[in-house]
């Protein structure tokens, strides 16, 4: 028998490979890969762009090399599409209340090119596209349904985000070439379930969580059981 593919997490705005603890605690019997994209981190001055994280995350699909899945969360969908489709040998993408986009989108597409109410946005002066962003009220945006102890320490450890990242087009779309999944959260916050319904018409399969935004910080081993089933069907 052949062993299981691989499973590469890419975390969304604001996060870091930690937020993936829970599940990887849920999944010790197989080969779990993380990636730190650049467009999230502590210093506002270094961060990366869109680009830069689908860099990284088809260097470590390089460095697998062989059969992955790999997990984008929220923003996390945009360089996974960009990255997955051309790099590696990528089975499925999963895409977990994620965006998923077509080429020549970017996130605030979705928005109509408009900031959403809930980021608090400091543009570069003189430079409206360049910048960073942080989250309003992150324990009810991110983490609706997460212990409150536990939304409290990942509050804390939240990043700062790129602005050029969410205003770079994509120039490929992984889905279009990949098999993909969308996992539906039916109580997210960040990323409306309509929203989410009308992305995940891309998808091959569609998958549901009665959850809000971090299913792997509030049902870690129910998104292991749902993340097992998908890997079996790769």
């Amino acid at each position: 028998m052949s062993p299981a593919p691989a499973l590469l997490l890419v975390h969304g705005a604001w996060h870091g490979p930690w937020c993936w603890q829970p599940l990887i605690d849920q999944l010790p019997d197989l080969d779990v890969r993380t990636v730190a994209l650049p467009s999230s981190g502590p210093d506002p001055a270094a961060l990366g762009d869109l680009y830069d994280d689908a860099g990284v995350i088809a260097e470590a699909l390089e460095a697998i090399g062989g059969p992955t899945v790999v997990v984008g969360h929220s923003y996390g969908g945009c360089p996974v599409s960009q990255a997955a489709g051309s790099a590696g040998d990528v089975r499925r993408v999963v895409y977990l209340c994620a965006l998923m986009q077509d080429v020549g989108d970017t996130l605030l597409s979705l928005v109509n090119g408009a900031h959403p109410p809930d980021w608090d946005v400091h543009e570069r002066p003189g430079s409206p596209d360049l910048g960073h962003f942080e989250v309003h009220d992150p324990v009810r945006v991110l983490y609706g349904d997460v212990d409150q102890g536990l939304a409290e320490r990942c509050v804390a450890r939240l990043g700062h985000q790129s602005l050029p990242a969410v205003n770079q087009p994509l120039t490929k779309a992984a889905w279009r070439t990949v098999p993909s999944t969308y996992v539906l959260c039916e109580d997210d916050v960040a990323i409306p379930p309509p929203l989410q319904e009308q992305m995940a018409r891309h998808a091959r399969r569609v998958r549901r969580l009665r959850s809000s935004h971090s299913p792997f910080l509030s049902r870690p081993a129910e998104l292991a059981r749902l993340l097992r089933d998908e890997i079996v069907r790769a």
